[in-house]
């Protein structure tokens, strides 16, 4: 009897053990809500190499493009595979969103646990060359000059590109029209055409255009000049006093995910962040880092929302 007992305990630890290293070894399905080879992608895949290195796991990215990341964001709010589930919930899951669409599947602030922000992107106003303006000084002088306004290209209703370029419309008191593009490419071409003036438009797009010379640029809606493209001056510096705007990615997990779990993630997240390989990687990109803890990442998006929901209903947006 004492004998059919120990075998069976010795078995029950032996599944337990086998269960935990199942867990700790199963693979790690990284969502992304856009297309593979966009800015969003890349930066996934860059990332996920150094936290798949710290996790000792191996990691595959779920690409779940369509309808503004909310294909993946309900994905991943249904998901009941704790610890296996991770997502790049970005500007449009956590801030635009809730605002621009009157119905969705998913709470944005009640089904998502933050693990930790990933990047941000640094929005640059560019102009023509047929622009005859350098700065904003020059560039605020031949706006209000034009009889008819001024159009603005966007990478689609609702995106940062053009959230960002209503924000500046308001703060500047400009006429500028805004023209909506399937995207950042066929909207910089464009400006490059000059067919349309100017674009709000992300550093990871933008930077090779900037270098070719193909397009000018007006100005960064950073906090402080960027150290990949010094030259390039601020709009707070410029005499527009506290603008900034930012397209931004955090990480999540889906509501449910263990405490333990979430900070094993937001570990590995921040080693791999400020690994020298990682950050060289994102340099050349022309995004920066966001290093920080999940609490952080919390107090970040809630001021996000809040600033981003109030131009939204402002302009009365809906994309629905």
């Amino acid at each position: 009897m004492n004998q059919n007992f120990f075998l069976k305990w010795t078995l029950a630890i032996a599944c337990l053990v086998s269960g935990l290293a199942h867990a700790q070894t199963k693979t790690l399905e990284w969502v992304v809500g856009y297309a593979a080879g966009g800015g969003s992608d890349i930066v996934a895949r860059t990332i996920s190499e150094g936290v798949g290195k710290n996790l000792n796991r191996t990691i595959i990215i779920n690409n779940k493009p369509g309808a503004g990341t909310n294909i993946a964001a309900d994905y991943v709010a249904r998901s009941k595979d704790f610890g296996n589930v991770i997502f790049t919930a970005d500007f449009a899951t956590l801030a635009a969103n809730p605002f621009l669409f009157s119905k969705l599947t998913y709470n944005s602030e009640k089904d998502f646990q933050a693990i930790g922000m990933l990047v941000r992107f640094p929005m640059f106003l560019v102009v023509s060359n047929q622009v005859p303006a350098n700065n904003y000084k020059e560039f605020l002088a031949w706006a209000k000059a034009q009889p008819n306004g001024v159009s603005y290209g966007s990478a689609g209703p609702g995106s940062p590109h053009h959230l960002i370029g209503e924000y500046f419309r308001e703060k500047s008191g400009l006429n500028l029209i805004h023209v909506a593009y399937k995207g950042a490419a066929p909207a910089i071409q464009d400006v490059v055409g000059n067919q349309i003036s100017a674009m709000w438009i992300d550093s990871a797009t933008v930077i090779p255009f900037i270098n070719g010379k193909k397009v000018k640029v007006i100005g960064v809606a950073s906090g402080k000049r960027l150290e990949l493209m010094p030259e390039i001056p601020t709009f707070n510096e410029q005499g527009l006093k506290g603008f900034e705007g930012y397209a931004w990615q955090g990480l999540v997990a889906p509501t449910g995910t263990s405490a333990d779990q979430v900070a094993e993630f937001s570990k590995a997240l921040q080693g791999a962040l400020t690994s020298t390989p990682v950050k060289a990687r994102l340099q050349a990109l022309g995004v920066e880092p966001m290093v920080g803890t999940p609490e952080q990442m919390t107090k970040f998006v809630s001021a996000e929302r809040a600033k981003w929901g109030e131009v939204i209903t402002k302009i009365g947006i809906k994309l629905d």
